[in-house]
């Protein structure tokens, strides 16, 4: 189902630059963990933790590049420098005879769960998983990420190739419902009925994606279609499907089976591999609320502004509570603008966590609005002048930027007696 363009940027360098990972062991222990929570084999586990490892080093973007000691510091904060590193940026003595004569390899710190990051890891499993029974299984190391990044564009653009020229009738006796919704229902393909994979590639000649394309399109058998029929066989994976009135699928969402039977969403995904249109929002929400789910909000739900919370699976407009606001744009400051009524702690995180997003949406609170007057003055007011030309002035103090009644809701109640303002 992950076959959407949005990384193809990260894929074009046919071998690993040279540049250093300013915290390349939690890099790898992130690959480590992810790849023993989902039990990949012992090949894969090892492919990622070479290959994905050194391409994410040498090539990933995006990455923070690091040119001084103090941005160092700030990215490993609370953890120390490493040796190496004071050593290499500017301020060091070794550093400031050796910069001229040699070029320095780039020192970058890159995000360890970053969503274009985990979308990547995604791609490559994928294709990883589709070289079962092909002749390149056990022969995984042969190929570096560069090259497993292309030809997975290469199959995927000769996927939708073939799908344009195939054609497959659904099999209703392969699903089963789950819940109706206002523009129809939705229903969940039988890991024990044995139309499953031709359900499965009737799925994706509608959907344009991948997960009913197998390499054997007469047996439904191998390429990529293969890994997602074995998980659902074997129970690991219930694959659903919103279909309108006449039948036809327009949403496809996957979801992993823990242990205690509760599932854990990891995608929503609309017609090539898009985020559902609006109109098919409402009947989502109902299905992931008819599902006994974690309190995973995977990145296809936070593109189309829908979250888990205590209450269920909600739309982030509708999220009220404070805590639950404050959990989530802690998590995802972009949600953010779906807010309708953000809280004032809120507003504080975003202040700290990306203030620039209060350029198109200035926050309510007036304390965050005197917090970031600076911010504000340097868009809107000439250097030197405050925005109202009158700044407010409490114990021969000025306070640039600053109404009464702004000062009002933050100063003091000691001051208010005191006749102030």
């Amino acid at each position: 189902m992950v076959g959407s363009l949005e990384v193809v940027a990260m894929t074009k360098k046919p071998a690993y630059a040279p540049r250093n990972a300013l915290n390349a062991d939690a890099l790898k222990a992130g690959i480590a963990a992810r790849s023993q929570a989902r039990q990949d084999t012992p090949e894969i586990s090892a492919w990622l933790l070479n290959h994905f490892y050194r391409h994410l080093v040498a090539n990933f973007e995006p990455a923070r590049r690091i040119e001084t000691l103090d941005e160092a510091r700030a990215a490993l904060s609370p953890a120390s420098l490493p040796k190496w590193v004071a050593a290499r940026l500017p301020g060091s003595r070794k550093i400031a005879g050796e910069r001229a004569a040699t070029p320095q390899v780039p020192i970058v710190w890159i995000d360890p769960a970053a969503p274009p990051l985990l979308m990547l890891e995604q791609r490559l499993l994928e294709f990883l998983n589709a070289r079962k029974g092909t002749a390149l299984e056990g022969k995984l190391e042969r190929i570096n990420c560069p090259q497993a990044l292309a030809l997975w564009e290469k199959e995927h653009a000769e996927i939708a190739l073939r799908i344009e020229r195939g054609w497959r009738q659904s099999q209703p006796e392969a699903l089963r419902p789950v819940c109706a919704t206002p523009n129809g229902a939705f229903v969940e393909f039988l890991p024990d009925s044995p139309l499953l994979r031709a359900e499965m590639a009737f799925e994706t000649y509608i959907m344009r994606h991948c997960l009913g394309q197998f390499a054997d399109r007469r047996a439904l058998t191998g390429g990529y279609g293969e890994s997602y029929a074995e998980a659902i066989e074997q129970k690991q994976l219930r694959l659903l499907s919103f279909r309108d009135v006449a039948g036809q699928p327009h949403i496809t969402i996957g979801a992993a089976v823990r242990e205690d039977g509760k599932v854990t969403v990891e995608q929503v995904k609309g017609k090539q591999n898009r985020p559902p249109i609006e109109r098919y929002i409402e009947d989502v929400l109902i299905c992931l609320n008819a599902l006994e789910t974690d309190e995973e909000t995977p990145d296809d739900c936070i593109a189309i502004g829908i979250v888990r919370t205590p209450k269920g699976w909600q739309r982030m407009e509708q999220v009220t509570h404070a805590a639950t606001q404050t959990r989530l744009v802690a998590r995802h400051p972009q949600l953010f603008y779906r807010l309708s009524a953000p809280t004032p702690m809120v507003e504080w995180l975003i202040a700290a966590l990306q203030p620039g997003l209060f350029s198109e949406r200035k926050p309510q609170a007036a304390s965050v609005r005197y917090a970031i007057r600076e911010m504000r003055e340097s868009r809107e007011t000439a250097p030197g002048q405050s925005a109202t030309g009158k700044p407010l002035v409490v114990e021969e103090i000025p306070w640039p930027g600053m109404e009464a009644g702004e000062a009002e809701a933050i100063l003091p109640v000691r001051l208010k007696a005191r006749g102030f303002f």
